[in-house]
């Protein structure tokens, strides 16, 4: 009897601090039961990598980078999204090239790479290669682009309206519609005439 007096008011007083603090309870949990059903069936929309880096060799044994500010692939799709993509390449005669553009797509199952937005190719012959949109067909080493470039280089400077066509990996270039080209010659030096072009 003694301790029933003294264990039902603490029951009593249990079970009132239970009710008046039960809709805090039965929230937080809903809370949590919602929070944790949100986490369960989130899905990502696309992988995101910031600053990827590929290094590789072609089947010519040539070692090439190819990095980018940032790639993004949308779900299971094989089309993967760069944003300032930057290549380079060491040739086998030890030059190298460095492309860069402000944005790519790579389609992976053609293994073809679009470029857009201030596509340039440095050669360290000093050779620069300007336009504004370029293909490349990793596969085939291949490449096109159907609007204006520019070239400038130890040889002087060249412009075509229509785009160029890059065959045989590199081997064989077409420039289209109207070319201007206008070559530099070495300067001379001795009783000649000075200077020339």
């Amino acid at each position: 009897m003694a301790f029933a007096k003294r264990a039902l008011p603490l029951l009593a007083v249990g079970l009132l601090a239970v009710m008046a603090l039960w809709p805090e309870i039965e929230s937080n949990a809903e809370r949590g039961r919602v929070a944790f059903r949100r986490v369960a069936e989130v899905r990502p929309d696309a992988l995101h990598v910031v600053e990827p880096r590929y290094q590789g060799v072609d089947e010519q044994n040539r070692p090439f980078t190819v990095t980018a500010t940032s790639a993004v692939q949308q779900g299971q799709a094989e089309i993967v999204q760069l944003l300032a993509p930057r290549a380079d390449i060491t040739l086998t005669d030890g030059g190298w090239v460095y492309l860069e553009a402000d944005r790519g797509r790579y389609a992976k199952p053609e293994e073809r790479l679009d470029l857009a937005g201030r596509v340039t190719v440095h050669h360290d012959d000093g050779t620069q290669f300007v336009t504004e949109s370029a293909t490349l067909d990793l596969h085939g080493g291949n490449a096109a682009g159907d609007v204006p470039v520019a070239a400038q280089g130890p040889f002087g400077t060249l412009t075509a309206d229509a785009g160029f066509r890059l065959q045989d990996r590199g081997q064989v270039v077409q420039f289209l519609g109207n070319s201007r080209v206008v070559l530099e010659s070495a300067q001379t030096s001795g009783n000649g005439p000075e200077g020339g072009e």
